[in-house]
């Protein structure tokens, strides 16, 4: 295969310490990967180099995004996999990442991240000399290209809102998550997706590069405390957020020690583009302005932090029944994703439809047929313990056919807690509750644990599109359907031969 890590037997999944869970990565096969074979988003995949090539027309100057804010040779590219999905690649040097494990290890602890704010991660590559990222392709630009550059139309002020606030929250996300750090934010970074809505660019994430700086070169941009530690913190992000937040009320590149003289002085007249013609809220104007100016403060400490920023400017969001790409006065560009070409089965039926009763009752029916032989016990370990086990398992069983699905979360809690049997049935029973009890993050979790246990298991895809599709991730629901029914048929083609 040639790429730089290898998986071993019991290494197909990536252990997040904080939350006890994992992802499945599966390595490259000489094709697109598992997550491009399927176009589920959701997977995080090794790709082989020759596919990358071959996507980008061997790295060909034409397949350069433009906009991409990157300087060479860390470059980003557009590529076109084998099943038709839209990719983008970063192509950095051998001496950004020097030791090929440390860049496998990043990029995976990138791609556990999963958001509708962010333009997500999905797979690597690692071979030879050659490191490169790949991600969600964003067809619509940057807010560089917006805002500054600009040819038909000038971005709106509820649209410029509307960028703080999703930027906000996918910078909130990802601090919830343990990776607070975001490095070089700018305008750059803000991605629109095939729907014109905003979102942040994953490359971000990584971390610093060997031979890369965080920041800008441009000082008047750069957190004071960086360039007195070089090294990134939360707060910095902050008050990178804050440049942006500049970037969006002026229309264009004010350095921060300037706005902050306007900010001081009250002066948001000045500061205001004047390209919005005067279309704007002054009091939404002035929040902005105000929050600007706490992001910006010289002392850490004094800023706010990325749940304070969002519970700020969700208030001002208007005109949120407008479509993103209506506001852009772009055409809506969403590319369906593949759909399955084989019967359609119960079980997609309902997941298409979203019929959460129907979903229900084939688990019901399907009761444990799929656990048999995840579990291999010993005769000692057939304790007092493991009989309260079974026994929790049992009432939670009872509670999820009876529709009490509170209940039944906490009794397959106890079992689930236990450790000494895993059950991907019990994931994926636990997983539709929490869906039932409106907790979509917990309900995927629990889907993909399922997948962990059970690489193959259909029903785990399954659970997995139905949280996504709560989750509003319609897009990546889609492709997770489509991967579940391609494998539910290859089961059932293995039954009948």
């Amino acid at each position: 295969m040639g790429c730089c890590h290898s998986a071993l037997p019991g290494d197909n999944w990536e252990k997040d310490p904080r939350q006890g869970l994992s992802r499945p990565m599966t390595p490259s096969n000489g094709r697109d990967g598992a997550a491009a074979e399927g176009g589920g988003a959701a997977i995080f995949s090794e790709f082989s180099l020759a596919d990358l090539r071959a996507a980008t027309n061997c790295f060909s100057s034409e397949s350069i995004v433009s906009e991409s804010g990157e300087k060479a040779p860390n470059v980003v590219y557009k590529g076109r996999l084998q099943n038709r999905r839209w990719i983008a690649v970063k192509k950095f040097t051998k001496t950004a990442w020097p030791d090929p494990k440390q860049f496998a290890e990043e990029a995976k602890g990138v791609g556990k991240f999963r958001h509708k704010r962010l333009a997500n991660l999905i797979g690597y590559c690692c071979d030879g000399d050659e490191r490169l990222l790949v991600a969600e392709f964003m067809p619509n630009d940057t807010l560089t290209k917006h805002l500054f550059h600009w040819e038909n139309q000038t971005l709106e002020w509820a649209m410029r809102l509307r960028v703080a606030l999703y930027i906000a929250e996918a910078l909130d996300y990802c601090s919830g998550e343990g990776r607070p750090l975001y490095h070089d934010l700018n305008a750059y970074r803000v991605l629109f997706d095939e729907v014109g809505d905003p979102r942040l660019s994953c490359f971000g994430l990584m971390k610093n590069s060997r031979d890369g700086k965080s920041y800008s070169t441009n000082l008047a941009y750069t957190p004071p405390e960086y360039l007195k530690t070089g090294r990134v913190t939360p707060e910095s992000v902050v008050f990178s957020f804050g440049t942006v937040l500049l970037d969006l009320l002026s229309g264009k590149h004010i350095p921060p020690s300037h706005a902050l003289d306007m900010i001081r002085g009250k002066n948001i007249d000045m500061l205001m583009d004047s390209h919005l013609e005067g279309i704007f809220n002054l009091g939404e104007a002035t929040v902005v302005f105000d929050l600007a100016s706490r992001c910006l403060q010289y002392e850490p400490r004094e800023r706010p932090n990325t749940k304070d920023i969002v519970a700020t400017l969700a208030p001002l969001q208007s005109k949120v029944e407008v479509l993103s790409h209506v506001m852009l006065g772009i055409p809506k560009q969403e590319e369906a994703p593949p759909t399955p070409q084989h019967p359609v089965s119960p079980m997609v039926d309902a997941c298409s439809r979203m019929d959460l009763t129907a979903i229900h009752q084939i688990l019901v029916t399907a009761h444990y047929k799929d656990d048999e032989g995840t579990n291999e016990l010993s005769f000692q370990e057939w304790t007092q313990q493991m009989r309260d086990m079974l026994e929790a398992r049992k009432r939670g069983d009872f509670a999820f056919r009876d529709k009490d699905f509170k209940t039944a979360i906490d009794c397959y809690s106890q079992f689930i807690d236990v450790g000494t049997m895993v059950s991907p049935t019990v994931y994926a029973r636990r997983s539709l509750c929490y869906v039932m009890c409106d907790q979509a993050d917990a309900a995927l979790r629990d889907a993909m644990q399922a997948q962990c246990v059970y690489p193959d298991w259909s029903t785990a895809f399954y659970m997995q599109a139905v949280a996504l599709s709560k989750l509003d991730m319609h897009k990546d629901a889609a492709d997770m359907l489509n991967e579940a029914s391609t494998l539910e048929e290859k089961r059932q083609k293995g039954a009948r031969s």
